[in-house]
């Protein structure tokens, strides 16, 4: 087992790295600059928590705060990630900025961090309680929520990102369990690799979006 995950974690770690470097090389705008930047934030994010846990696999060294600290790390940069996907829409999409929304989303992801951030969640111990792992996950979903809704309602105007409301859906779906239950029922931690699959295809989706905007501008110009 520790050999297949430790093989995972690592290949998902250089796809979303190199993928995000790519779409930052491929597209200079803005557009791009959000996608490559998201995208990189996700997998060094989670390289903080991943990494840990592979050496943890194959050392004998005691990794149970640098594990706790990856946690904490990844949890912030998660929720920088769904913000980015929110300022990607508006300007992907060519949408003007929702009063409403925007105040939800920029209001959800402070209430996020601060959680975070409380001594309750033991981090530096990486015991949070599960209570805490509730807690501190509501503003996280019901801000997921929100990506999930505007992505749908917009899911036929770019074909590239048309299942991007259900890769975020399912992404939820697996890691709400992992987030509620795992210190009680070990196993759960199992569905964090589904979730990553759908993050390495959300990814793809990036890329395939900066290579059709890129070859029209080729045949713009050729023309």
């Amino acid at each position: 087992m520790k050999y297949g995950e430790s093989t995972f974690d690592i290949i998902y770690l250089l796809f979303a790295v190199c993928s995000g470097i790519f779409i930052l090389y491929t597209r200079k705008d803005k557009t791009g600059n959000l996608m490559g930047f998201a995208t990189l934030i996700l997998g060094c994010g989670d390289a903080f928590h991943l990494v840990p846990r592979v050496l943890d696999y194959f050392c004998k060294a005691d990794f149970t705060k640098w594990l706790g600290i990856g946690k904490l790390v990844t949890s912030v940069t998660m929720t920088v990630f769904y913000v980015f996907m929110y300022l990607l829409w508006v300007t992907a999409y060519g949408k003007e900025k929702k009063k409403g929304v925007s105040v939800a989303v920029y209001l959800l992801f402070i209430v996020r961090i601060i959680l975070c951030a409380l001594p309750q969640n033991k981090w530096f111990q990486n015991d949070s309680p599960a209570v805490w792992g509730i807690i501190r996950n509501i503003p996280f979903v019901v801000l997921g929520t929100i990506i999930v809704c505007i992505y749908f309602k917009t899911r036929k105007e770019i074909a590239s990102f048309r299942p991007v409301w259900l890769l975020v859906t399912l992404s939820f779906l697996f890691y709400i369990p992992v987030a509620v239950a795992a210190p009680i029922m070990p196993i759960l931690g199992m569905l964090m690799l589904p979730k990553t699959v759908c993050y390495m295809i959300l990814i793809g989706l990036f890329i395939k979006h900066s290579k059709e905007t890129q070859n029209k501008s080729i045949q713009i110009n050729g023309e």
